[in-house]
């Protein structure tokens, strides 16, 4: 009898040494996945960023639509132009103070000299940007959700879009209890909310909802 207490309690401290260990080795570990899957998803959010901002730098909006972003990318240029300050003589006004000269009027002409494709500035010869929808994750079929409009601010009418993937997509396969608290999250060194995402369609913003550890000093 007194070996199977023996047992017993034996049974139980290793089981309850399992627990401590899973206690604490869980959380690390969802962390170090968890961080890695992020680090992918906003490469691919960036992406989706300097897209729609050159969509909105040259046709004036944004776009909720996937198909006609990667279209854009194929198709659209920049133009290069020369920025140069002229002046002259203001006729009228030398005329009205009876000056033969005396007032200027300056200007500023922008002179086109060329045009660049957008491929070609964001992407620099890679093809990524076809696929830019689907989240760049192996063995998880999720895509990135987007949107575009307009909001009033003050009067005001403002181009807005988002772009996002909700973390219960890219973390399901991890421990339910964690994947519920990390949606929850709110804090300075995190990503809030239940999303990853880019944009904002209820705020004139353009800047993404995670800490600046997953920025490099371009992105800052």
């Amino acid at each position: 009898m007194k070996l199977v207490i023996q047992l017993l309690l034996w049974a139980v401290i290793i089981f309850l040494g399992y627990m401590l260990y899973n206690s604490i080795s869980g959380p690390i570990k969802f962390n170090e996945i968890k961080e890695a899957r992020y680090a992918k998803v906003i490469k691919g959010l960036k992406d989706i960023k300097a897209a729609e901002l050159a969509h909105r730098e040259i046709t004036g909006k944004y776009t909720g639509s996937f198909d006609s972003l990667v279209r854009f990318i194929d198709t659209a240029q920049y133009a290069i132009v020369q920025r140069r300050d002229t002046s002259y003589a203001d006729v009228e006004k030398n005329k009205a103070f009876g000056l033969s000269e005396g007032y200027y009027i300056e200007e500023t002409l922008l002179d086109t000299l060329g045009f660049s494709s957008v491929k070609d500035s964001l992407f620099k010869g890679s093809d990524r940007y076809k696929n830019m929808k689907k989240v760049p994750l192996e063995d998880i079929d999720a895509e990135y959700e987007l949107e575009a409009g307009r909001i009033n601010k003050n009067g005001t009418w403002y181009a807005v879009f988002e772009a996002r993937v909700s973390k219960e997509a890219i973390l399901n396969d991890l421990n339910k209890d964690l994947l519920a608290q990390e949606k929850q999250v709110v804090s300075v060194d995190g990503v809030n909310g239940p999303y990853v995402k880019v944009g904002s369609m209820s705020e004139v913003n353009t800047s993404g909802n995670w800490p600046k550890i997953y920025d490099t000093p371009d992105d800052q």
